[in-house]
Protein backbone atom coordinates (compact mmCIF):
# COMPACT_ATOMS: atom_id res chain seq x y z
CA UNK A 1 0.00 0.00 0.00
CA UNK A 2 0.89 3.54 -0.28
CA UNK A 3 1.24 6.03 2.83
CA UNK A 4 3.08 8.75 4.23
CA UNK A 5 6.49 8.44 5.66
CA UNK A 6 8.85 10.70 8.02
CA UNK A 7 12.48 10.89 6.69
CA UNK A 8 13.59 13.28 9.26
CA UNK A 9 13.01 16.68 9.57
CA UNK A 10 10.79 18.49 7.22
CA UNK A 11 11.35 16.08 4.91
CA UNK A 12 8.12 13.37 4.25
CA UNK A 13 7.74 11.06 1.66
CA UNK A 14 5.23 8.58 -0.02
CA UNK A 15 6.11 5.36 -0.23
CA UNK A 16 5.06 1.44 -1.12
CA UNK A 17 4.76 0.06 2.60
CA UNK A 18 3.66 -3.69 3.68
CA UNK A 19 -0.22 -3.45 4.15
CA UNK A 20 -1.39 -3.95 7.93
CA UNK A 21 -2.47 -6.99 8.91
CA UNK A 22 -5.00 -8.26 11.97
CA UNK A 23 -2.14 -8.63 15.01
CA UNK A 24 -4.68 -8.99 18.37
CA UNK A 25 -7.77 -10.47 17.75
CA UNK A 26 -9.65 -7.20 18.87
CA UNK A 27 -8.01 -5.40 15.74
CA UNK A 28 -9.60 -4.33 12.63
CA UNK A 29 -8.05 -3.47 9.59
CA UNK A 30 -9.56 -0.29 7.80
CA UNK A 31 -9.91 0.90 4.41
CA UNK A 32 -9.16 5.23 4.49
CA UNK A 33 -11.28 6.67 2.55
CA UNK A 34 -10.34 10.36 3.66
CA UNK A 35 -7.20 11.75 5.93
CA UNK A 36 -6.26 14.86 7.05
CA UNK A 37 -2.92 17.06 8.29
CA UNK A 38 -3.42 18.07 11.87
CA UNK A 39 -1.50 20.82 13.44
CA UNK A 40 0.15 18.40 15.82
CA UNK A 41 1.50 16.33 12.79
CA UNK A 42 3.74 19.88 12.28
CA UNK A 43 5.33 19.21 15.42
CA UNK A 44 6.59 15.54 14.34
CA UNK A 45 7.27 17.37 10.57
CA UNK A 46 9.69 20.01 12.14
CA UNK A 47 10.88 17.38 14.84
CA UNK A 48 10.12 19.19 18.16
CA UNK A 49 8.86 15.60 19.02
CA UNK A 50 11.26 13.47 19.43
CA UNK A 51 11.76 9.47 19.44
CA UNK A 52 10.34 9.70 15.28
CA UNK A 53 12.33 7.38 13.27
CA UNK A 54 12.71 6.95 9.62
CA UNK A 55 9.88 5.22 7.44
CA UNK A 56 6.90 6.05 10.30
CA UNK A 57 3.63 6.15 9.11
CA UNK A 58 2.19 9.54 9.72
CA UNK A 59 -1.31 10.22 10.10
CA UNK A 60 -4.08 10.53 13.50
CA UNK A 61 -6.94 12.16 11.77
CA UNK A 62 -8.80 9.26 9.59
CA UNK A 63 -11.87 7.38 8.29
CA UNK A 64 -13.21 4.75 5.94
CA UNK A 65 -14.57 1.48 6.03
CA UNK A 66 -13.76 -1.97 7.86
CA UNK A 67 -12.11 -4.76 5.86
CA UNK A 68 -10.84 -7.09 8.29
CA UNK A 69 -12.57 -7.87 11.34
CA UNK A 70 -10.32 -9.60 14.26
CA UNK A 71 -12.78 -13.08 15.52
CA UNK A 72 -12.94 -11.21 18.97
CA UNK A 73 -14.54 -7.50 17.53
CA UNK A 74 -18.65 -7.63 18.85
CA UNK A 75 -18.93 -3.68 17.63
CA UNK A 76 -18.10 -3.83 13.89
CA UNK A 77 -18.14 -5.96 10.86
CA UNK A 78 -16.80 -5.82 7.19
CA UNK A 79 -18.40 -2.79 5.51
CA UNK A 80 -19.02 -0.49 8.57
CA UNK A 81 -18.17 2.87 7.81
CA UNK A 82 -16.20 4.59 10.83
CA UNK A 83 -14.33 7.34 12.28
CA UNK A 84 -11.52 6.12 14.16
CA UNK A 85 -10.71 8.49 17.12
CA UNK A 86 -6.87 8.91 17.30
CA UNK A 87 -5.92 8.22 21.42
CA UNK A 88 -5.57 4.38 21.29
CA UNK A 89 -7.46 3.12 24.26
CA UNK A 90 -8.21 0.01 25.74
CA UNK A 91 -11.58 1.04 27.50
CA UNK A 92 -10.79 -1.38 30.28
CA UNK A 93 -8.41 0.53 32.37
CA UNK A 94 -9.24 2.49 35.63
CA UNK A 95 -9.09 5.59 33.46
CA UNK A 96 -10.81 4.79 30.25
CA UNK A 97 -13.77 3.67 32.54
CA UNK A 98 -13.84 7.00 34.18
CA UNK A 99 -13.83 8.37 30.61
CA UNK A 100 -10.22 9.83 30.32
CA UNK A 101 -9.21 7.76 27.38
CA UNK A 102 -6.44 9.99 26.95
CA UNK A 103 -4.86 8.14 29.80
CA UNK A 104 -5.23 4.77 29.03
CA UNK A 105 -3.00 2.47 30.84
CA UNK A 106 -2.48 -0.27 28.36
CA UNK A 107 -2.45 0.93 24.65
CA UNK A 108 1.16 2.55 24.96
CA UNK A 109 3.95 -0.14 25.08
CA UNK A 110 6.56 2.45 25.08
CA UNK A 111 5.05 4.65 28.17
CA UNK A 112 8.49 4.41 29.74
CA UNK A 113 10.15 6.50 27.24
CA UNK A 114 7.68 9.12 28.07
CA UNK A 115 7.50 9.02 31.85
CA UNK A 116 11.42 9.42 31.49
CA UNK A 117 11.16 12.41 29.64
CA UNK A 118 8.22 14.24 31.18
CA UNK A 119 8.95 12.73 34.78
CA UNK A 120 5.11 11.56 34.94
CA UNK A 121 2.77 8.51 34.57
CA UNK A 122 2.26 8.05 30.64
CA UNK A 123 -0.92 8.72 28.43
CA UNK A 124 -2.53 6.65 25.89
CA UNK A 125 -0.81 5.93 22.60
CA UNK A 126 -1.99 7.88 19.48
CA UNK A 127 -1.45 6.89 15.78
CA UNK A 128 1.28 8.02 13.56
CA UNK A 129 2.90 10.48 16.54
CA UNK A 130 6.39 8.73 17.16
CA UNK A 131 7.54 5.98 18.94
CA UNK A 132 7.29 7.74 22.35
CA UNK A 133 3.24 7.37 22.03
CA UNK A 134 3.45 4.18 20.88
CA UNK A 135 4.84 3.85 17.87
CA UNK A 136 1.52 2.89 15.77
CA UNK A 137 1.49 3.31 12.42
CA UNK A 138 -0.72 6.00 11.38
CA UNK A 139 -3.49 7.04 8.99
CA UNK A 140 -2.13 8.67 6.21
CA UNK A 141 -2.00 5.49 4.35
CA UNK A 142 -4.61 3.21 1.92
CA UNK A 143 -5.31 0.99 5.12
CA UNK A 144 -4.09 1.25 8.46
CA UNK A 145 -4.55 -1.56 11.52
CA UNK A 146 -6.82 0.18 14.21
CA UNK A 147 -6.63 -2.19 18.13
CA UNK A 148 -8.78 -2.27 20.30
CA UNK A 149 -11.69 -2.04 17.37
CA UNK A 150 -14.50 -2.19 20.13
CA UNK A 151 -13.66 0.69 22.11
CA UNK A 152 -13.11 3.41 19.60
CA UNK A 153 -14.18 3.51 15.82
CA UNK A 154 -17.75 5.45 15.81
CA UNK A 155 -20.18 3.89 12.91
CA UNK A 156 -20.99 6.86 10.92
CA UNK A 157 -25.07 6.94 9.32
CA UNK A 158 -25.11 6.34 5.43
CA UNK A 159 -25.75 9.92 3.80
CA UNK A 160 -23.31 11.70 5.64
CA UNK A 161 -19.92 12.80 3.52
CA UNK A 162 -16.90 12.17 4.52
CA UNK A 163 -15.79 15.74 5.45
CA UNK A 164 -18.93 16.56 7.36
CA UNK A 165 -17.71 13.75 10.03
CA UNK A 166 -13.85 13.42 9.55
CA UNK A 167 -12.92 16.14 11.79
CA UNK A 168 -14.57 13.74 14.55
CA UNK A 169 -11.31 11.69 15.05
CA UNK A 170 -9.72 14.68 16.78
CA UNK A 171 -10.06 18.40 16.09
CA UNK A 172 -13.65 18.76 16.64
CA UNK A 173 -13.54 16.41 19.85
CA UNK A 174 -10.43 18.08 21.03
CA UNK A 175 -12.27 22.01 20.40
CA UNK A 176 -15.15 21.09 22.26
CA UNK A 177 -12.99 19.58 25.41
CA UNK A 178 -11.25 22.72 24.93
CA UNK A 179 -14.06 24.85 26.01
CA UNK A 180 -15.60 22.69 28.19
CA UNK A 181 -12.69 22.39 30.25
CA UNK A 182 -13.03 26.51 30.58
CA UNK A 183 -15.73 25.39 32.46
CA UNK A 184 -18.19 28.41 30.35
CA UNK A 185 -21.02 30.08 32.02
CA UNK A 186 -23.59 31.44 30.43
CA UNK A 187 -22.50 35.13 30.03
CA UNK A 188 -19.05 34.88 29.71
CA UNK A 189 -16.62 36.42 27.53
CA UNK A 190 -13.78 33.60 25.94
CA UNK A 191 -10.68 34.21 24.49
CA UNK A 192 -8.94 31.70 22.40
CA UNK A 193 -5.47 31.95 21.29
CA UNK A 194 -4.92 30.56 17.78
CA UNK A 195 -7.58 30.22 15.11
CA UNK A 196 -5.83 26.94 13.36
CA UNK A 197 -8.21 24.05 12.88
CA UNK A 198 -8.66 23.44 16.95
CA UNK A 199 -9.14 26.76 17.52
CA UNK A 200 -12.23 26.86 14.94
CA UNK A 201 -13.92 24.65 16.42
CA UNK A 202 -13.15 25.65 19.72
CA UNK A 203 -14.96 29.24 19.02
CA UNK A 204 -18.05 27.15 17.70
CA UNK A 205 -18.33 25.39 21.00
CA UNK A 206 -17.78 28.25 22.97
CA UNK A 207 -20.96 29.71 22.08
CA UNK A 208 -22.73 26.47 22.05
CA UNK A 209 -21.86 26.29 26.03
CA UNK A 210 -22.81 29.67 26.57
CA UNK A 211 -20.32 32.29 26.16
CA UNK A 212 -21.83 35.28 24.85
CA UNK A 213 -18.55 36.34 23.40
CA UNK A 214 -15.96 34.94 21.71
CA UNK A 215 -12.57 36.73 21.09
CA UNK A 216 -10.22 35.18 19.03
CA UNK A 217 -6.27 35.68 18.20
CA UNK A 218 -4.08 34.71 15.53
CA UNK A 219 -2.12 36.36 12.87
CA UNK A 220 -2.97 34.80 9.24
CA UNK A 221 -5.69 36.59 7.74
CA UNK A 222 -7.62 33.57 6.58
CA UNK A 223 -7.62 32.28 9.81
CA UNK A 224 -8.94 35.16 11.15
CA UNK A 225 -11.74 35.37 8.35
CA UNK A 226 -13.14 32.36 9.48
CA UNK A 227 -13.20 33.20 12.99
CA UNK A 228 -15.08 36.33 11.91
CA UNK A 229 -17.84 34.66 9.46
CA UNK A 230 -18.06 31.27 9.94
CA UNK A 231 -17.25 31.07 14.08
CA UNK A 232 -18.74 34.90 14.34
CA UNK A 233 -15.78 35.82 16.83
CA UNK A 234 -14.38 39.26 17.55
CA UNK A 235 -10.62 39.07 16.35
CA UNK A 236 -7.53 40.83 17.20
CA UNK A 237 -4.74 40.60 14.65
CA UNK A 238 -1.51 40.14 17.44
CA UNK A 239 0.54 41.71 15.01
CA UNK A 240 -1.29 44.61 15.13
CA UNK A 241 -1.10 45.72 18.86
CA UNK A 242 2.16 46.41 20.77
CA UNK A 243 0.10 45.25 24.11
CA UNK A 244 -2.54 42.30 23.45
CA UNK A 245 -3.04 42.09 27.31
CA UNK A 246 -3.86 45.38 27.60
CA UNK A 247 -6.20 45.57 24.87
CA UNK A 248 -8.10 42.56 26.39
CA UNK A 249 -8.31 44.40 29.01
CA UNK A 250 -9.92 47.28 27.57
CA UNK A 251 -12.37 44.62 25.51
CA UNK A 252 -13.91 43.87 28.81
CA UNK A 253 -14.24 46.12 30.87
CA UNK A 254 -10.62 46.31 32.43
CA UNK A 255 -11.46 42.70 33.69
CA UNK A 256 -9.98 40.49 31.74
CA UNK A 257 -11.83 37.54 30.09
CA UNK A 258 -13.63 35.20 31.85
CA UNK A 259 -11.92 32.07 30.63
CA UNK A 260 -8.79 31.89 27.98
CA UNK A 261 -7.96 29.14 25.96
CA UNK A 262 -4.84 28.12 24.09
CA UNK A 263 -5.13 26.56 21.37
CA UNK A 264 -1.57 26.74 19.74
CA UNK A 265 0.65 24.57 21.59
CA UNK A 266 4.47 24.05 22.00
CA UNK A 267 5.55 26.42 18.59
CA UNK A 268 3.50 29.53 19.43
CA UNK A 269 5.19 32.94 18.54
CA UNK A 270 5.26 36.67 19.28
CA UNK A 271 7.13 39.24 18.25
CA UNK A 272 8.25 40.72 21.71
CA UNK A 273 11.61 39.83 23.07
CA UNK A 274 10.66 37.34 25.46
CA UNK A 275 8.47 35.34 22.72
CA UNK A 276 11.76 35.40 20.30
CA UNK A 277 14.40 34.58 23.15
CA UNK A 278 11.80 30.64 23.98
CA UNK A 279 12.33 30.41 19.94
CA UNK A 280 16.00 30.88 20.13
CA UNK A 281 16.41 28.32 23.61
CA UNK A 282 13.90 25.80 21.56
CA UNK A 283 16.07 25.83 18.49
CA UNK A 284 19.33 25.19 20.43
CA UNK A 285 16.92 22.82 22.91
CA UNK A 286 17.70 24.63 25.69
CA UNK A 287 13.50 24.64 26.42
CA UNK A 288 11.01 22.37 24.89
CA UNK A 289 8.35 24.23 24.16
CA UNK A 290 7.36 28.34 23.09
CA UNK A 291 5.04 29.02 25.90
CA UNK A 292 4.27 32.33 24.52
CA UNK A 293 0.37 31.63 24.90
CA UNK A 294 0.47 29.72 27.83
CA UNK A 295 1.71 32.86 29.75
CA UNK A 296 -0.44 35.61 27.72
CA UNK A 297 -3.64 33.12 28.98
CA UNK A 298 -2.51 33.58 32.69
CA UNK A 299 -1.73 37.03 32.37
CA UNK A 300 -4.58 38.62 30.38
CA UNK A 301 -7.53 36.27 32.55
CA UNK A 302 -9.98 38.10 34.99
CA UNK A 303 -9.56 37.08 38.67
CA UNK A 304 -11.04 34.17 39.60
CA UNK A 305 -11.28 32.74 35.64
CA UNK A 306 -10.33 29.69 33.90
CA UNK A 307 -7.22 28.81 31.76
CA UNK A 308 -7.57 25.83 29.31
CA UNK A 309 -5.01 24.42 27.54
CA UNK A 310 -5.53 22.21 24.65
CA UNK A 311 -2.34 23.02 22.88
CA UNK A 312 0.34 20.24 22.44
CA UNK A 313 3.34 20.60 24.86
CA UNK A 314 6.47 18.41 25.11
CA UNK A 315 8.22 19.15 28.19
CA UNK A 316 9.65 21.88 29.92
CA UNK A 317 9.21 25.80 30.06
CA UNK A 318 11.13 28.96 31.12
CA UNK A 319 9.16 32.12 32.56
CA UNK A 320 6.31 30.62 33.82
CA UNK A 321 4.12 33.53 35.54
CA UNK A 322 3.01 31.37 38.47
CA UNK A 323 2.79 34.56 40.33
CA UNK A 324 -0.14 35.63 38.31
CA UNK A 325 -1.48 32.49 38.39
CA UNK A 326 -1.83 32.08 42.35
CA UNK A 327 -2.71 35.67 42.77
CA UNK A 328 -5.32 36.04 40.57
CA UNK A 329 -6.43 32.74 42.07
CA UNK A 330 -6.98 31.03 38.41
CA UNK A 331 -8.15 27.37 37.62
CA UNK A 332 -6.71 25.96 34.85
CA UNK A 333 -7.28 22.35 33.22
CA UNK A 334 -4.85 20.76 30.02
CA UNK A 335 -4.55 17.66 28.43
CA UNK A 336 -4.81 15.63 25.18
CA UNK A 337 -8.39 15.21 24.53
CA UNK A 338 -10.57 12.07 25.32
CA UNK A 339 -11.93 11.74 22.30
CA UNK A 340 -14.62 9.06 22.52
CA UNK A 341 -15.83 10.56 25.46
CA UNK A 342 -17.59 13.41 22.91
CA UNK A 343 -18.10 11.40 19.72
CA UNK A 344 -21.43 10.31 19.64
CA UNK A 345 -22.92 13.84 21.29
CA UNK A 346 -20.51 15.93 18.43
CA UNK A 347 -22.25 13.38 15.48
CA UNK A 348 -25.63 14.32 16.00
CA UNK A 349 -24.55 17.98 16.71
CA UNK A 350 -23.48 17.54 13.46
CA UNK A 351 -26.10 16.07 11.53
CA UNK A 352 -28.44 18.81 13.27
CA UNK A 353 -26.26 21.41 11.68
CA UNK A 354 -25.37 22.76 14.47
CA UNK A 355 -21.43 23.24 13.88
CA UNK A 356 -19.57 23.54 10.51
CA UNK A 357 -17.61 21.52 9.86
CA UNK A 358 -16.56 22.16 5.80
CA UNK A 359 -16.14 25.41 5.79
CA UNK A 360 -12.49 24.85 7.45
CA UNK A 361 -11.17 23.13 4.30
CA UNK A 362 -9.38 24.59 1.88
CA UNK A 363 -7.18 22.43 -0.40
CA UNK A 364 -8.49 18.68 -1.22
CA UNK A 365 -5.83 16.64 -2.60
CA UNK A 366 -4.55 13.28 -2.84
CA UNK A 367 -2.04 11.03 -0.55
CA UNK A 368 0.62 11.40 -3.26
CA UNK A 369 0.46 15.55 -2.63
CA UNK A 370 1.56 14.74 1.22
CA UNK A 371 4.71 16.09 0.91
CA UNK A 372 3.49 19.77 -0.67
CA UNK A 373 1.07 19.65 1.69
CA UNK A 374 2.80 19.54 4.62
CA UNK A 375 5.26 22.07 3.37
CA UNK A 376 2.65 24.52 1.98
CA UNK A 377 0.35 23.80 5.90
CA UNK A 378 3.49 24.18 7.78
CA UNK A 379 4.50 27.54 6.37
CA UNK A 380 0.64 28.94 5.82
CA UNK A 381 1.27 28.89 1.80
CA UNK A 382 -1.68 29.54 -0.52
CA UNK A 383 -4.25 30.38 2.32
CA UNK A 384 -3.85 27.03 3.61
CA UNK A 385 -6.24 26.73 7.17
CA UNK A 386 -6.85 22.48 6.86
CA UNK A 387 -5.91 19.57 4.00
CA UNK A 388 -8.00 16.31 3.64
CA UNK A 389 -6.29 14.20 1.28
CA UNK A 390 -7.83 11.16 0.22
CA UNK A 391 -5.59 7.92 -1.05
Amino acid sequence: MRAVTWQGTRKMSVDTVPDPEIVQQSDVVVKVSATAICGSDLHLYNHFVTTMQKGDILGHEFMGEVVEVGRDVKRLKKGDRVVVPFPISCGRCYYCKQGIFAACDNSNPNGEISEALYGAQAGAAAYGFSHMYGGYAGGQAEYVRVPYADVGPLKVPDGVSDEQVLFLSDILPTGWQAAKRGEIKPGDTVAVWGCGPVGYFTIQSAYLQGAERVIAIDRFPERLALARDVGKAEVINYEETDDLIELLKQMTGGRGPDVCIDAVGLEAHGHDLVSKTDKVKQTLRLEMDRPTAVRQTIQAAAKGGRVSIIGVYGGVIDKFPLGAFFTKGLKMAAGQCDVQQFMPDLLQRVLNGEIDTTSLISHRLTLEDAPDAYKMFCNKEDGCTKVVMKP
